[in-house]
């Protein structure tokens, strides 16, 4: 069977012309899954990964390791399902060791058939922790890709358009005051026949309190605002989806204010962008939990060119939070919470996956 199941469903909608007999259409699955610790077992001297070790505080043995891999593939065999049978065409990814960790997830028996590429660059972040790009060789070409630095300090009186990066989950580095993060990640590409820009993102922690580590995902919103500004110049109708952990909900200034996401698409203005997770927010969804309160800091975020109700082109469908019954903890302090790794049980991660549908009507 194609790897790609082009297949036919239905759309019905009573209150639309445009839909008003049934049509045939191709659909790809775009995602974003923070991996949550997706560290090997060896040791690298210039990162923080000692706890990631099998004599570290975690005991992460080559057994944990490769329970890790087969959780985390069987989630990305299923995101999307059952709309579209095939595993994500796109999926961003955040909290990654290196490029090893991801050969080895590639080749897991759930997910080797559908011959994922990578693209990846090491960070500066101090846990050795990165963003990359999954992709379905078949079905994406991509055709330039670079990571753009976050450039933070904690010195106030650095130049404010010098500054752009993380407080980090550990001891900052030292160096005129940087606070080092992820670079953000742009990919562009062709979506079979269609040029699409992906931006991945993991956006600096609340280390210190959300309110004291605003200011520096403000400047994480900035700086994508301004990465999709630069695209828009080049090509006014650039289609372009920023994704990731964004360690803020969709109601924070980083979101609302700094990268000017719309929660409604009558809102969205040329240029501007569409957050079709702020509605799912209000309604009390979430896709990680602290303290038995929900929010949703993994987001996928396009651009009005996305949006529109013209199908001849691939276009936003529908979004969703994959939180199947075996990715949520059913006993004890955290029931009810993502089941993450813990030292008695490899689980999948502390967040929830999420996607959305490009879809095309097919001629």
């Amino acid at each position: 069977m194609c790897q790609f199941i082009k297949f036919y469903f239905l759309l019905f909608f009573s209150i639309s012309s445009l839909f008003a007999q049934p049509k045939k259409y191709n659909i790809h699955t775009v995602a974003f899954y923070n991996f949550e610790n997706l560290f090997d077992t060896i040791n690298d001297p210039s990162t923080n990964d000692d706890e990631w070790t099998p004599a570290g505080a975690q005991h992460w043995t080559k057994e944990k390791y490769e329970q890790k891999l087969k959780n985390l593939s069987r989630v990305i065999s299923e995101i999307g399902t059952p709309e579209n049978l095939n595993a994500p065409t796109l999926l961003g990814c955040s909290e990654v060791e290196n490029r090893g960790v991801l050969e080895d997830l590639i080749k897991q028996e759930k997910i080797i058939g559908l011959d994922y590429g990578i693209i990846h660059f090491d960070s500066p972040d101090q846990r050795g922790i990165d963003v990359a790009l999954l992709y379905q060789k078949k079905y994406f070409r991509p055709t330039s890709f670079s990571n753009i630095p976050l450039l933070i300090y904690k010195n106030k009186s650095v130049p404010q358009e010098e500054k752009n990066e993380d407080l980090g989950d550990v001891e900052i580095k030292v160096d005129k005051n940087r606070v080092f993060t992820r670079d953000q990640l742009l990919v562009t590409g062709f979506l079979e026949n269609e040029e699409i820009h992906i931006i991945v993102n993991h956006w600096p922690s609340r280390s210190g309190g959300e309110k004291v580590s605003s200011p520096y995902r403000e400047a994480a919103g900035k700086l994508n605002r301004k990465i999709i500004d630069s695209l828009q110049q080049i090509n006014p109708l650039a289609k372009i989806i920023t994704m990731g952990d964004l360690n803020d909900g969709p109601f924070n200034k980083s979101l609302k204010v700094a990268l000017g996401a719309k929660s409604k698409k009558i809102e969205v203005p040329e240029f501007g962008v569409y957050n079709p997770f702020e509605e799912m927010a209000e309604k009390g969804m979430g896709t990680l939990a602290f303290r038995d309160s929900w929010d949703i800091f993994d987001q996928i975020i396009m651009t009005q060119t996305i949006i529109q109700p013209d199908f001849s082109s691939f276009k936003f469908w529908k979004a969703g939070i994959f939180n199947r019954p075996y990715l949520i903890q059913n006993s004890g302090k955290y029931k009810g919470y993502p089941l993450r790794n813990s030292l008695t049980e490899v689980g999948f991660s502390d967040h929830f996956p999420v996607y959305i549908y490009l879809i095309r009507e097919k001629l």
